[in-house]
């Protein structure tokens, strides 16, 4: 039976090794939120709170990571170097990490899936170790423990687009932890809030799909040099995504009323408009660098207003979203509104 398991793609043995190097991350990460958290995690994955506030609540978010392994794989074909999978484990970790964060809670456990088209995808163990070492960095950032996790070969379910022969679809789902002050974030936004916004390190997972489809029309594709930088497109791409839990730590730490907490590196400060009807204007002073690689994405323009000091002040809806005079492409990663 297991012979002809093989033969249909699902090969325990292939996956075992891959399997060995996440119990060795979920072994070494076990005691970080008991340290962060108060949050003490069992050897089986089982956790409970052990800290001195009187309640605390649990929120689980899972999400995953999109198409950008896949340029990690097209980079690893051209060049079998596994740095490309450096940041991968860490993306995917990320991505769920964030959503937590918009609500005022700080993550404590974290199971991931890998599913690859076959089997054989896990045999290759330097890219293994990589994505391994990536998922434990980002568990030791966010104050995290890695506890259960997937790893099915789907053949019949997971085709990777050509020229990649194959490249897993990478998901996972973090338990996080708010304590007895916590305070519902209410996405209430009036006259008077502070608006403090958190660059992004690139695009993140945001826009993937079209910066692959665009590269793919260079000569060079993922290898074009990118004249500002004087990295390749790939490398560009493959910027790990930037970690928000030390700013929320702090924020929360120091008691701030949070009104608002707003993931919005997919349409910048447009989102602000699309995600709330109330007629406010928003003023801005200071903005992020761009980087270069936005230029193939979908990024969109915003009429802000650039003129101290930072707050909000209220407008006729015809005005909304015409607020200024000169037009700039905004990339925060995330938009925190303040009392």
């Amino acid at each position: 039976m297991t012979r002809e398991y093989a033969q249909a793609g699902v090969d325990p043995k292939k996956i075992t090794p891959f399997k060995r190097l996440m119990d060795e991350v979920a072994a070494r990460t076990r005691t970080i939120p008991r340290e962060r958290r108060q949050v003490y995690v069992y050897p089986n994955g089982a956790y409970a709170y052990h800290g001195r506030a009187a309640g605390h609540r649990w929120l689980g978010v899972t999400e995953g990571l999109g198409n950008k392994n896949w340029i990690a794989e097209w980079m690893y074909r051209m060049h079998r170097d596994v740095r490309w999978f450096s940041g991968i484990g860490f993306d995917t970790a990320m991505m769920a990490v964030v959503d937590v964060l918009r609500e005022g809670f700080l993550p404590a456990v974290y199971s991931d899936e890998v599913a690859a088209g076959t089997s054989d995808w896990f045999t290759a163990i330097a890219r293994a170790s990589a994505i391994a070492e990536s998922f434990e960095g980002a568990c030791r950032v966010s104050g995290m423990a890695l506890t259960s996790g997937e790893s099915p070969a789907l053949r019949y379910l997971v085709k990777a687009e050509l020229p990649v022969a194959d490249a897993p679809v990478l998901s996972g789902h973090v338990t996080a932890i708010a304590t007895s002050d916590w305070r519902l974030i209410r996405g209430a936004r009036y006259p008077g809030l502070v608006m403090l916004g958190a660059p992004s390190s690139g695009l993140h997972s945001n826009g993937i799909s079209l910066v692959i489809k665009r590269a793919l029309t260079l000569e060079d594709e993922f290898l074009h040099i990118v004249p500002e930088t004087g990295r390749m497109l790939g490398e560009e791409a493959l910027i790990p995504t930037a970690s928000y839990v030390r700013l929320m730590e702090v924020l929360l730490a120091a008691g701030v009323e949070l009104m608002d907490v707003l993931p919005v590196t997919g349409d910048g400060v447009t989102k602000l408009f699309t995600s709330d009807p109330h007629p406010l204007t928003y003023r801005v002073t200071a903005w992020p660098a761009v980087p270069p690689l936005f230029r193939l994405s979908t990024y969109r323009s915003v009429n802000v207003i650039i003129d101290p000091p930072v707050n909000l002040t209220r407008r006729s809806y015809r005005d909304t979203h015409c607020l200024s005079i000169e037009k700039r492409e905004v990339f925060y990663a995330s938009l925190i509104l303040i009392n």
